[in-house]
Order: C-alpha cells, then sequence, then structure tokens
C-alpha cells in the first residue's frame, strides 16, 4: 500500500480544498483500490449519480484520473466520477487518442461525503496495469462558482497538462513481481 500527495497547479488555486491524497493498494482478489481523499470540501461540486458506465466529459467536473504509460510514449487515461460513471481511452502518443479502451471489468466507483472530507474508493482489476510501467494520478476539481482546480503529483508546466510525460511518476512492478 502506498499513499501520494497531489498538488494544485500554482495557476489554478482552489478555493476551500486543502488536501487530496490518493490510497494505491492491490488486493489479494486481484483488484487494484485506488482511494481519493479530499480534505476541505465544503464547496465541492459533486455531480449527481447518473449509473454506472461509460460516461463523456467527466473531467469538465469534479473527476478523478489514473495514466498508465508503457514506457515508449503509450498510455492510458481512466476517469472516475462521482456520478458513478467512467471513461478509459488510450493514446499513441502525447494527446494522440487511439480510442475509447474497455477495461476488464467494469470500475467500481463508491464516494461518501461529510462535513470536510470526501472520499471516493474506485476498484479496477489488476489487468489494467498491464504493459505500465509507471502511473500518474490525477483529480480535477470543481468548487461553487465555477472555481476549478487541477491537482497532480507534479505539474511540469505554466497550464495544467495531465498528460505530460514528466507526470508519470510512480514506478510500478512487472507483472512477475505482483
Amino acid at each position: 500500500m502506498q499513499t501520494f500527495e497531489l498538488k494544485p497547479h500554482p495557476s489554478f488555486q482552489p478555493a476551500r480544498v486543502r488536501s487530496i491524497s490518493v490510497r494505491w493498494m492491490e488486493l489479494p482478489d486481484k483488484r487494484l483500490m485506488l482511494r481519493y481523499r479530499l480534505d476541505g470540501c465544503e464547496q465541492l461540486v459533486v455531480p449527481a449519480y447518473r449509473g454506472r458506465g461509460r460516461g463523456e466529459d467527466l473531467w469538465k467536473t469534479t473527476c478523478f484520473e489514473l495514466f498508465l504509460y508503457d514506457g515508449e510514449g503509450r498510455y492510458r487515461e481512466y476517469n472516475f466520477s462521482p456520478s458513478g460513471q467512467w471513461a478509459a481511452y488510450g493514446f499513441s502518443g502525447y494527446r494522440n487518442v487511439d480510442a475509447n479502451l474497455d477495461p476488464s471489468q467494469t470500475p467500481e466507483i463508491a464516494h461518501e461525503s461529510g462535513n470536510t472530507v470526501f472520499v471516493q474508493t474506485v476498484f479496477l482489476h489488476q489487468r489494467e496495469l498491464e504493459g505500465a510501467q509507471s502511473a500518474a494520478l490525477a483529480a480535477v476539481i470543481e468548487e461553487t462558482e465555477d472555481r476549478p482546480s487541477y491537482w497532480a503529483l507534479e505539474h511540469p508546466g505554466l497550464k495544467p497538462d495531465f498528460h505530460d510525460p514528466a507526470c508519470f511518476r510512480i514506478p510500478l512492478a512487472s507483472a512477475g513481481e505482483r
């Protein structure tokens, strides 16, 4: 189990959100659990439940993300919305989307919220990690009054860009080492 701290992009500071951490755990039942914890959710915009399944443009409001990089320029992007919807895309190079991806199993997404803490938990099958050498974690956060902030492990540029290869900072073990 590892926990990663995300940072807001300096040009898009949040209103009330103080921190976002992500707990990464590969479970014995061959699932990957990602638990995104947001502290300071008083003004968080949480999309309404829309049912489980593929969605589009999830990143236009509060959305949590996972990127998996193969080390040769190709990568996969997964978006997980509090609405219950998800999206997955394959890229052959920087921002060069090839197609929608179908995960080996439908992602499970659940969230809970208190007065100041919002937690979203995502379960994926560990097969999604196959072929990946590194990963990136990110979040797009919308707060009231249409105030977005963009969170990642690192922000290498002047604009938020989760696709930048410098963002893929989490080394992954090969399948034989899992």
